[in-house]
């Protein structure tokens, strides 16, 4: 099969179309072959290793320390079910699949073998009113959102600010927070605003021309995406008792998270466990109409290491797919 095979850590001069061999099936596992993956920033992270210190040796030691075991990247895809294991029960030949790979990769292929059921990643039957393009930008984006909105649990009407909008962690969580019945501020790049507000911002904000922090304003939750955001400076434009999302968070932030807190303001970190039921109700709230991917624009799989320089240059505006079948 075809893959676009990831040679080393660096730049995406490390990724290589090649044909390799198909995955061997196991007794729990479903082969699929893939329609269409996405690159995300955080597969641009992990190639080139731009992660916090510590992260990054956590990451050598986990995938490799002169180079990576784990040869194919992509976290997310959609696709069909061409072969099942003894052992499957939850899928047949010819379903149509989409979820997540976790550590184990391996999107960026024409094949991928993964568990039927949890197993790091995690898959589930796709919506029915999207194609396989657009299912591959849901998984990794609407676990993230889901994870950290449904941990901050708005309340109708509360003020809920999501700093870095604009990728596909950020628009998918404008639209969560708005199914939560929140007002929403979304932060992002100018170019990105009239595309948050066709997705529900209620009110959008050009970072390099306006500080939220300084604004005056203060919110119930604000969701930081991004993690560049000063730490201080967020708890104090949230109201008492407000909730401070942070994702991609370094490791003093991490300990400061900890400290306590004046006016009943909490801190919360973490990612998303990538459950099976979470996935499902993403499912459901796709095919009920309330979620819907945002895609920038589209690849052929030959054409991966353009995607992940388009992606590093924090232009994209939601998803960048991967097109494979």
């Amino acid at each position: 099969m075809k893959a676009i095979v990831w040679a080393r850590y660096g730049s995406p001069d490390g990724l290589q179309l090649k044909e390799v061999e198909s995955p061997a099936l196991q007794a729990d596992e479903i082969l699929i072959r893939v329609h269409a993956a996405t690159v995300t920033a955080g597969d641009c992270e992990i190639r080139g290793l731009k992660l916090p210190p510590g992260y990054a040796l956590l990451l050598r030691l986990f995938i490799g320390i002169r180079h990576p075991r784990t040869t194919i990247l992509g976290q997310e895809l959609s696709g069909e079910v061409v072969a099942i294991g003894s052992e499957v029960s939850r899928f047949k030949v010819g379903d149509a699949v989409f979820g997540t790979t976790g550590l184990r990769f391996g999107a960026y292929a024409e094949y991928s073998a993964l568990p039927a059921t949890s197993g790091g990643g995690v898959l589930a039957h796709k919506p029915t009113n999207l194609t396989h393009e657009e299912a591959a930008g849901i998984p990794v984006g609407g676990l993230e959102a889901l994870h950290f909105l449904r941990s901050a649990q708005i309340q109708p009407g509360e003020r809920v600010l999501i700093n870095g909008a604009g990728g596909s962690i950020g628009t998918l969580g404008v639209q969560l927070a708005r199914y939560y019945g929140a007002t929403v501020t979304a932060v992002d790049s100018v170019d990105k605003l009239p595309m948050l507000r066709s997705i529900g911002a209620d009110e959008v904000m050009d970072y390099q021309r306006e500080d939220f922090i300084r604004s005056g304003q203060q919110w119930d939750v604000i969701f930081d995406v991004t993690g560049k955001s000063p730490f201080g400076g967020c708890l104090r434009a949230l109201k008492p008792g407000g909730r401070y999302l942070l994702s991609n968070a370094g490791l003093m932030a991490s300990l400061r998270a900890h400290w306590p807190k004046d006016n009943g303001k909490r801190v919360i970190l973490g990612t998303s466990a990538q459950v099976m039921n979470d996935l499902l109700f993403i499912k459901e709230l796709v095919e009920a109409g309330k979620l819907k991917p945002v895609i920038d624009r589209r690849y052929p799989l030959e054409q991966v290491p353009e995607a992940h320089r388009y992606v590093e240059s924090g232009r994209k505006q939601g998803n960048v797919v991967i097109t494979v079948v």
